[in-house]
């Protein structure tokens, strides 16, 4: 499995050497491409704000070592944010918007209010890398470990979700819903996502990982550690879907249930049912 699936999640010990030593995420715009940002001032009582961005080739790297903040926002390109403690932030724990980001070892656990989601994802070209998200409550909402959507919302597409730890989470561990999905704007494609190697155990939802008009995504080496009715669901013209290698609870009903408008360019075992 991939290195967030075994325990908790390394922030410091791995941690890159900073480079630039700030007060507090105020004084951010001052950082350079390349730059390891690390904040030396107490930011645990604020939601950390992240809108300065370097190139593709030399992101911009937020390395919390550990640190706690009360949730996280991200709305700019190529930004690598890791390292971070959220407790009982307002959902989304995290949330990021833009192209070329990166989150990893990043620790969400209860989040609270809105659809009590642990991560929430827009853009292209996004990494979502051994994070653990854990005791999402369905109290307020649907609360998602993972969750996309394209209404009014950019449409995500080359997104790369792999060997995270979703633990006690309510609901699903990614519901995926494209542009022209019954609440899209119907602008763009949500496309290429691969869910690899991540830990999923859901409480109560039918099915642990839900696309709706998502096209080539690819499911492989996670672990469905709960009895929901079935594991994988592939609706709304998902097309394209491939599915192998992944490690199913004894309980679950089936692995695949899909849809006849998601069945072109389908791969992977038999489908049990519908979606």
């Amino acid at each position: 499995m991939g290195g967030g699936i075994g325990g908790a999640v390394v922030a410091a010990a791995s941690a890159p050497d900073c480079t630039r030593h700030l007060a507090t995420p105020h004084e951010a715009n001052s950082a350079r491409p390349g730059d390891v940002v690390c904040f030396d001032g107490d930011i645990s009582g604020d939601r950390l704000v992240i809108t300065k961005g370097g190139t593709p080739r030399e992101p911009v790297t937020y390395s919390g070592r550990g640190a706690a903040v009360h949730g996280i926002t991200i709305e700019a390109d190529n930004v690598v944010v890791e390292g971070y403690r959220t407790d009982r932030p307002e959902a989304p724990g995290i949330e990021l918007t833009g192209d070329h980001i990166t989150v990893r070892n990043n620790t969400v656990t209860g989040p609270r209010g809105g659809d009590g989601d642990g991560i929430r994802f827009f853009g292209n070209d996004l990494k979502i890398v051994s994070n653990t998200v854990s005791r999402t409550d369905n109290r307020n909402g649907h609360a998602d470990c993972m969750q996309t959507f394209a209404s009014d919302s950019p449409p995500s597409r080359h997104v790369l979700i792999e060997g995270n730890r979703c633990r006690r989470v309510d609901n699903m561990c990614l519901m995926a819903e494209g542009p022209n999905d019954e609440d899209g704007d119907g602008k763009g494609s949500t496309s290429d996502i691969t869910v690899r190697n991540n830990y999923c155990e859901t409480l109560t939802a039918s099915q642990a990982l839900m696309f709706e008009d998502v096209r080539n995504a690819t499911i492989e080496g996670n672990t469905f550690a709960a009895p929901t009715h079935h594991a994988i669901g592939l609706a709304h013209g998902s097309t394209g879907a491939h599915v192998g290698g992944n490690e199913l609870d004894p309980g679950i009903g089936y692995e695949v249930g899909i849809d006849a408008s998601s069945m072109a360019g389908y791969e992977g075992p038999e489908p049990g049912g519908e979606p």
